[in-house]
């Protein structure tokens, strides 16, 4: 499996497209703006890219479905958890100051435990509530997209709406801190991180 990584958005988010080498089927998590940069990368390796999937509803992650939904001609999924939230998303985004924007149009909906597949890779949803209510992390061969969920040494935000501190320290505590030890972690923002750092270091355990 292949990846780029690339920061988008007013929040400077991680949006990461992932594809299988093979068949060239792709997947884009979260989408954060329209950026050429994606739409180009997508044309160079000769992908098709079959789904963007959000980690959650924040603003600052969803900017960019509508533009690169079209682009990319793929299907949107979402947990039902947060489909209030990017419906309503000008509520969100007025708390910074951000501009109206269009809600972002989804197509499907995410189950927790739910196995989705582009070319030989299998993505596995798993559902982490706290930093918001339809917050999910996705598993995908070996490597873990934690949208705001999980940071390197920190944990999203839950004094927003949608959050709860009990049920992210749930999430991480008695969820994610239970796979391996040596699967990275991709987050929302910032910095790769491992299961294993963060069981350690991560002041979650504080």
């Amino acid at each position: 499996m292949r990846m780029i990584t690339f920061i988008a958005g007013p929040i400077d988010a991680n949006n990461y497209l992932l594809w299988d080498e093979t068949t060239k089927d792709a997947v884009l998590i979260d989408c954060s703006e329209y950026k050429e940069e994606i739409i180009d990368a997508v044309k160079e390796n000769g992908l098709n890219v079959k789904y963007i999937l959000l980690t959650h509803g924040h603003f600052d992650h969803v900017l960019g479905v509508n533009d690169m939904k079209a682009a990319l001609d793929c299907k949107v999924g979402v947990h039902k958890g947060d489909v209030t939230m990017i419906e309503n998303i000008n509520e969100f985004a007025r708390f910074f100051a951000f501009p109206h924007v269009v809600p972002p149009k989804y197509d499907f909906l995410i189950e927790d435990g739910e196995e989705l597949q582009f070319g030989n890779e299998k993505i596995k949803v798993i559902y982490t509530p706290g930093h918001t209510e339809g917050g999910v992390c996705y598993l995908i061969d070996g490597k873990l997209f934690s949208g705001d969920t999980l940071f390197r040494d920190s944990y999203g935000r839950t004094d927003l709406f949608g959050g709860d501190f009990e049920k992210i320290r749930h999430s991480l505590l008695d969820i994610i801190f239970k796979l391996y030890d040596n699967i990275r972690v991709f987050p929302g923002h910032g910095p790769a991180t491992t299961i294993g750092y963060e069981k350690v270091h991560n002041e979650i355990n504080r």
